[in-house]
């Protein structure tokens, strides 16, 4: 694999461990990492905007969507690019942009996401599974609205792994045989 472009795309829903395999990944190549989420916060900053306000703004304009989407691509492919690129279109975009990448969708079930967001931010089971069930159905709104596609579609991924009962170790070691098949 060459320096300096995207190696892998990582997308999942809300608890399907996209951060800790990004984090595995991070670790055991010395790779850079780039997430969505970063480069929300420093267009909110940017703006001179709370996270809060600038996703209120996000709501209201759908045109903020596209920008914050399109400046992400930008990122995918410019010099020096991140060697792994995490959100949940992360995967739609390498494909758009034809880049040469695995495109790797980590699918959990919807009990499996709601457990572990429920432990990792002290809430019931119940209230995690409500929770990620709005935010899934909010963002599928929105990512039809905005491109007509759904984030879980298998089009553009090169593997979709099943990790509702793989542990973040089981994870990582399936990915990195992806990889290195992929080299």
């Amino acid at each position: 694999m060459g320096v300096n472009m995207v190696h892998i795309t990582v997308s999942g829903h809300p608890g399907s461990g996209t951060s800790t395999l990004v984090h595995g990944l991070k670790e055991r190549f010395g790779w850079k990492a780039l997430n969505g989420g970063d480069v929300f916060r420093q267009e909110a900053k940017r703006r001179g905007l709370s996270l809060a306000d600038f996703g209120e703004l996000c709501k209201q304009e759908l045109e903020v969507d596209r920008q914050l989407d399109a400046a992400l691509q930008a990122c995918m492919v410019e010099e020096g690019a991140a060697e792994i690129v995490e959100s949940r279109l992360a995967g739609w975009w390498a494909y758009k942009l034809s880049l040469p990448c695995v495109r790797l969708w980590l699918n959990v079930t919807d009990e499996e996401r709601a457990a572990r967001v429920a432990g990792r931010e002290g809430v019931s089971l119940e209230d995690a599974l409500d929770a990620n069930k709005t935010r899934s159905a909010v963002d599928a709104q929105r990512f039809a609205a905005l491109y007509g596609l759904q984030p879980e579609d298998p089009e553009p991924y090169t593997h979709v792994i099943d990790a509702t009962s793989l542990n973040a170790t089981e994870i990582l070691e399936q990915v990195s045989l992806v990889l290195e098949d992929h080299a």
